[in-house]
């Protein structure tokens, strides 16, 4: 029987983002234990942290879930309500990226405020920990920087394989069997760096019309490492 060969068509990327679409490896075991006992976060808050690409978000929809949360970019905080963003627990997204914003920062501190004090969790995502988000409200610092953290740090080889394999999956498409291996002995070690290669994988396999192969991998990866953006000759 002649194998059927998956041609890839140009669907858009569906980001998963279920608690049973979230992969634990021993990299990221700690950071999962610590949201998913969010009940007992000290002063019912926490900041999660971790290079772009590690799944802060995807952790925080996971959180929202469990916890009945409403989710919020930390750049429209200046504009909202926080009264009424305050009535259930909430997630702040992107926390460290609103430094120097004196709007955004008073708005942060009194939901933080506000969050609390009506008994409901705060959680927050930032790419690095409170002492480095550089911010200039005294006050607003001073909670970030009592408030307990825990990382996501760069992926073990497990955590790696099942995040090309997430990450695939969420453009739709299925690689032959050969090509994440041939990937994780050859690739960049980070988060961002899986997301470029199957973006570019993806762009590759649309622009030949035909499959994910290992040689198509190979010619990726050669482009991106020569500082092209995709691996079309």
């Amino acid at each position: 029987m002649t194998a059927i060969r998956q041609l890839p068509l140009p669907l858009p990327a569906r980001t998963a983002l279920g608690r049973e679409d979230f992969f634990v490896s021993p990299a990221n075991a700690m950071a999962v234990a610590v949201i998913e006992a969010w009940p007992t976060w000290a002063s019912r808050k926490c900041v999660l942290t971790g290079p772009e690409g590690a799944g802060k978000s995807h952790l925080a929809h996971v959180w929202a879930a469990q916890s009945g949360a409403r989710i919020v970019p930390a750049d429209t905080l200046a504009d909202a309500d926080i009264a009424a963003l305050a009535d259930r627990s909430v997630c702040v997204e992107d926390a460290d990226r609103i430094a120097g914003d004196a709007g955004a920062e008073a708005a942060l501190f009194h939901l933080h405020n506000l969050v609390l004090a009506e008994g409901h969790a705060l959680l927050l995502t930032a790419r690095r920990a409170p002492n480095h988000w550089s911010l200039t409200l005294p006050d607003l610092r001073s909670r970030m920087l009592g408030t307990q953290a825990v990382a996501l740090p760069e992926p073990d080889d497990t955590l790696l394989a099942a995040l090309l394999a997430k990450l695939f999956g969420d453009h739709q498409t299925v690689p032959a069997p050969d090509v994440i291996p041939y990937l994780l002995t050859r690739m960049p070690r980070s988060y961002r760096a899986a997301q470029r290669i199957v973006e570019a994988l993806d762009r590759a396999a649309l622009a030949r019309k035909g499959a994910i192969t290992r040689p198509l991998a190979m010619r990726v990866l050669e482009t991106l490492a020569e500082g092209r953006p995709d691996g079309r000759s």
